[in-house]
């Protein structure tokens, strides 16, 4: 079994292009039945923190593995990650763990690929600029990826200037073909915006989107449960859902407050999408799948195998 670093798994991962195609390819599966994936179970320890685990087997690849991944809201005031955790890849023919990777870069990357694959399908025909609510590792992550999928006019909000700043001056030199604004309050981020993307922290209050903010044709990504993007938003909009299982399974917790129930799936719409674009909002609540993740780890283990790259241990069973 390879175990590698996060350094590592951030230097063999994909092109941000082809991880979108990797995540788009992962939604279609998960949306026709091609693939397995449990609700994902949730563990508490504290007030407002939970683990999941994220296991996913697709049969026609061979694909098999788990992520294990915990979310802590207060480890910002300690110097720590809100979000950490591991991926183990197995070989989908013995079961054998063949990859250990811890979950951060994996977890950024994919997440701006399934967006990106949203993007790439459902933004809207009318021009407008790409919003981001935050300024943390998700808005890195998403940068790159709208970079390569052609989308350059990015227009950004955070909490703290300085984070917008120090965004701002990671992008001039990772993203350069990215045009960065920063914007002095939400509702000037998210105005004329053709795609939104919100990426503060799950379970925050009084930070919802004013849906008189948005446009009517917007494709809006909350990455942060129902913080940003709240019931009175998706009840205006065409909602979708990574996995709608789970997506009821997290609705059930109240996690999402009073949300209606998704009218399809993100990985429907990305098939449908040669029938044209739907009119209107649409709200695409993909909470995260381990399928999307799975395919991208294995993209990493196999650069990793074939670069002689990580730490061999023995996986075998005793």
């Amino acid at each position: 079994m390879l175990v590698l670093t996060d350094t590592e798994v951030r230097h063999l991962l994909p092109p941000p292009a082809v991880c979108v195609d990797l995540a788009a390819a992962a939604l279609t599966a998960l949306a026709e039945g091609r693939a397995e994936v449990p609700p994902k179970p949730a563990v508490h320890t504290l007030p407002g923190t939970f683990a999941n685990a994220m296991p996913a087997a697709w049969p026609e690849r061979r694909l098999l593995g788990c992520k294990w991944i915990s979310i802590f809201p207060g480890n910002p005031s300690r110097g720590l990650p809100t979000a950490s955790g591991v991926m183990v890849v197995n070989d989908g023919e013995t079961g054998l763990p063949v990859c250990l990777m811890p979950a951060a870069e994996l977890t950024a990357a994919r997440t701006a690929a399934v967006s990106g694959a949203c993007v790439r399908a459902l933004a809207p025909q009318r021009a407008g600029h790409v919003a981001i609510t935050g300024a943390g590792v998700q808005a890195r992550s998403h940068l790159r990826v709208l970079d390569a999928i052609g989308h350059h006019d990015v227009v950004v909000w955070a909490r703290r200037h300085e984070a917008v700043d120090e965004l701002a001056a990671w992008a001039a030199a990772e993203t350069p073909g990215v045009r960065l604004r920063g914007a002095p309050d939400p509702a000037s981020a998210v105005a004329g915006a053709a795609v939104v993307v919100t990426a503060l922290s799950i379970g925050l209050s009084g930070s919802e989107l004013d849906p008189d903010w948005v446009r009517d044709d917007a494709l809006l990504l909350p990455l942060d449960y129902a913080s940003s993007v709240g019931p009175d938003l998706a009840a205006t909009a065409l909602l979708a859902a990574d996995d709608l299982r789970q997506f009821e399974a997290v609705r059930d917790q109240r996690k999402l407050g009073d949300y209606p129930s998704p009218t399809t799936s993100t990985g429907t719409l990305l098939g449908a999408t040669a029938q044209g674009r739907p009119d209107g909002r649409v709200v695409c609540q993909n909470l995260g799948n381990g399928l999307s993740d799975l395919v991208v780890a294995d993209a990493v283990w196999r650069a990793a195998r074939d670069a002689g790259a990580g730490q061999v241990v023995d996986g075998a069973p005793s």
